[in-house]
């Protein structure tokens, strides 16, 4: 319910900031008398397609906290006072502005991950079921892991990537529709411009992900270089065997996979690379 909550609240929000964006920009319909008036659709689009992933990025720390439960830990929790350290440490050698808030979340999945709207507002969180299957090496790899997603600026690159993809879906879905609806009656074409939208944001959208996807992949082995530059390269491999001896664990957030260390199968629309290859990458990079 708390999900559901956050979902709806978190629509209404983007809906209502576009429609103040429209309007402040003077932007309304983008379809003329003698066709499509292109630099209205491109503004159009781009708001509609930015404006969803920057506030979702926004609020990302925030509603990882309230979704999954994670307890924030400090100095003061006996418990984790070792994590806490452990992340102030690699936080230092990242030579990060600031250490991110730690947190702890209850679930049997071995996993991590980092979220946040900037370097300085940031987000690392494991797993209780990692922090029991792995050794302390262990998981200084995979808090090493994140900390290279948060100095690499990876949240803000894939909320921007996954903006501009979105206005590109956008764009080019009406541009075809509008194509294809002007071969039909006049009191048929904005059903057939309606329909032939849908299908072709779907098509486009497809294509979109897997563009996504493969940065996603990328810029995985760049975190596991990273990782393996701040805890070291045997830190770092031994954490990614772990994770692979534990891969049936997972239990998935859709909104947060991308961020994870890593992800439960290996297609085009995978965010993650299988840890057999980046393990095999990671032993052969000049570290």
């Amino acid at each position: 319910m708390t999900r559901i909550v956050l979902f709806l609240l978190t629509n209404i929000l983007v809906v209502a900031t576009i429609s103040i964006v429209l309007s402040l920009l003077g932007v309304s319909r983008y379809t003329t008398g003698t066709g499509l008036d292109y630099q209205t659709l491109a503004i159009f689009c781009l708001v509609w397609g930015m404006t969803g992933s920057i506030v979702s990025l926004l609020l990302s720390k925030v509603m990882a906290k309230w979704s999954m439960g994670i307890q924030v830990v400090d100095r003061s929790s006996p418990q984790f006072s070792w994590l806490v350290t452990m992340v102030e440490q690699l936080s230092n050698k990242a030579g990060l502005p600031k250490v991110p808030e730690i947190g702890v979340y209850d679930s049997p999945e071995v996993n991590a991950f980092a979220t946040g709207p900037s370097q300085r507002h940031a987000l690392v969180a494991f797993s209780s079921g990692l922090l029991q299957a792995m050794s302390r090496n262990e998981v200084e790899g995979v808090a090493a892991h994140e900390l290279a997603h948060i100095k690499n600026g990876d949240m803000v690159t894939m909320t921007l990537l996954q903006g501009v993809m979105n206005a590109f879906v956008m764009f080019f879905a009406r541009i075809v529709a509008f194509a294809v609806s002007q071969g039909t009656r006049e009191e048929n074409r904005y059903m057939v411009r309606s329909l032939v939208t849908f299908v072709a944001e779907i098509v486009l959208g497809l294509a979109g992900m897997m563009v996504v996807c493969a940065f996603s992949r990328w810029r995985e082995f760049r975190a596991d270089r990273g990782g393996a530059q701040y805890a070291g390269k045997n830190d770092m491999i031994a954490a990614l065997q772990r994770l692979a001896a534990n891969r049936e664990m997972y239990d998935t957030q859709p909104g947060l996979a991308a961020f994870k260390i890593s992800g439960p199968r290996s297609t085009w629309f995978s965010t993650h690379p299988p840890l057999e290859v980046r393990i095999k990458a990671l032993r052969e990079a000049s570290i």
